[in-house]
């Protein structure tokens, strides 16, 4: 069983995890994309975010506590200054995993792990509707259609017959 045992050993000791993690932060922040291996992306992940969330709250609590994982300091001021302001109104998922393949020389999958836009844009809806569905709904949409021509033909009708009368003959 894997009790109380969360997180990818990624077969390094933990104090060379946990250096490599804090040099792969740094270099994410400071370059907004990094290429890495899938399984290295998705802890790297979870690191980052916590990053941008200490950004976020912008007080010095925060500052000293992101200063403390991050290597440069130049890049805890550009995480203050630059970085977490885009993600004001997003409540988390700053970053996206962006699959590549495989890498050449020893086949170990690939991806880059990269900020999202800092616009929350609604997805467009497509305008081609499903094959099934508009042939069921053409013959639906026929009847509603005649329906209001037919409206405009009676008061049309009741035009001719209300002037024949006025005239004195009655067309059939």
């Amino acid at each position: 069983m894997r009790h109380n045992s969360a997180g990818r050993r990624l077969g390094r000791t933990t104090s060379h995890r946990i250096a490599m993690f804090r040099n792969m932060v740094t270099s994410f922040l400071q370059h907004e994309k990094i290429t890495t291996t899938d399984a290295k992306a998705k802890e790297l992940r979870s690191i980052a975010e916590k990053m941008i969330t200490l950004g976020k709250k912008g007080d010095l609590h925060a500052t000293r506590q992101a200063a403390a994982y991050i290597r440069d300091k130049k890049v805890v001021t550009k995480l203050f200054t630059e970085i977490a302001p885009r993600y004001t109104e997003r409540p988390g998922g700053y970053t996206r995993i962006i699959k590549l393949g495989i890498r050449p020389g020893d086949t170990a999958p690939i991806s880059v792990l990269e900020l999202v836009e800092a616009e929350m844009k609604p997805k467009k809806v497509s305008a081609k509707p499903a094959p099934a569905k508009a042939v069921k709904a053409a013959p639906v949409a026929a009847p509603v259609e005649e329906a209001p021509a037919a409206a405009e033909e009676a008061p049309a009708a009741e035009a001719v017959e209300e002037t024949a009368a006025a005239e004195g003959t009655k067309e059939v």
